[in-house]
């Protein structure tokens, strides 16, 4: 198995593999033979256990057609592919450089070889300088020249696998960066959403998201009456359009959700606990943070 492969990389590849399409075990080998231009075929032996684990683990399933069992991806193996995007994209950078090395251990072996088989026949003519030359001789010949036009196919080859696996990893990556800061966008515009939202209600939400930017209000307390949204919280809402920013991305996108959520949540606990909170403005509280629940939902799924 090629290094490429180690730690548990080839689980990733086949997934990547079943995600473009359904296929059983030997078109599975075949395609991982093709990738490799022929340089490496991993054996039954390799894939068809990988397979099996996949499927014990939920992230692959499998049909029976014509006797055969046919392979395809679920929707958990598809979440593990998303979250591994970024190492998808190296590993085929690695295939990559890997097939060039293999093409170019095969050019030296092939250079080897040939220089050998030069040097014999020099030392055969001059041996045999006053011969004809017959059949043997004419069949060194076409050896050399079938064993040079092989290693032009097989670097040619390499260089073409090696120009596509470049392309393909440059356009993930890009992808992924186009992914991340839409997402970053989304939740930061319904962030500013929920802060107006919060400044104009009044009540505990008046009160949390006060606190939550720095406003300084406080908690009305269970029989306080909603007043209405002052001048200064609207425009402390405004200040604080660029809110989180200084949260650092880190090219996955689902983490980096995952990580301005905790700043919400964390900053929101923080006014409760400094200003209280009532079972009256717990519940108006539901009111805003369901709205924004829903608003998030289509967002994502329109991403």
């Amino acid at each position: 198995m090629p290094p490429v492969f180690a730690h548990g990389r080839l689980r990733l590849y086949l997934l990547k593999l079943l995600d473009e399409a359904p296929r059983h075990g030997y078109e599975v080998i075949r395609l991982l033979e093709e990738r490799f231009q022929g340089l490496y075929a991993p054996s039954a032996g390799t894939v068809y256990p990988r397979l099996a684990k996949l499927e014990a683990e939920g992230l692959v399933t499998y049909a029976t057609e014509g006797g055969r069992k046919v392979y395809s991806i679920t929707e958990a193996g598809r979440a593990e592919l998303a979250d591994r995007g970024g190492e998808l994209a190296d590993l085929e950078l690695e295939i990559r450089d890997s097939v060039t090395e293999l093409a170019a251990e095969i050019r030296n072996d092939v250079r080897g070889a040939a220089g050998d088989l030069r040097r014999e026949l020099r030392e055969a003519a001059s041996a045999s300088a006053t011969q004809v030359e017959d059949e043997s001789w004419k069949a060194a010949k076409e050896e050399l020249r079938k064993a040079r036009q092989e290693w032009k196919e097989q670097a040619r080859r390499a260089k073409d696998e090696s120009r596509r696996a470049r392309e393909e990893a440059q356009q993930a990556r890009r992808q992924a960066k186009e992914a991340q800061e839409r997402a970053r966008e989304e939740v930061q515009r319904i962030a500013v959403q929920l802060q107006e939202q919060f400044a104009k209600s009044g009540g505990v939400l008046g009160s949390l998201a006060g606190a939550w930017l720095g406003g300084g209000a406080t908690s009305a307390g269970p029989a306080a009456a909603p007043t209405a949204p002052a001048p200064a919280a609207e425009a402390d809402a405004d200040a604080h359009v660029g809110w989180a920013e200084d949260l650092v991305t880190g090219g996955d996108p689902a983490r980096d959700l995952d990580r301005l959520l905790d700043r919400f949540r964390d900053e929101v606990r923080d006014a409760a606990r400094d200003h209280g909170v009532s079972a009256a403005q717990v519940a108006e509280a539901r009111v805003g943070l369901a709205a924004a629940v829903a608003r998030l939902r289509a967002t994502l799924r329109a991403g």
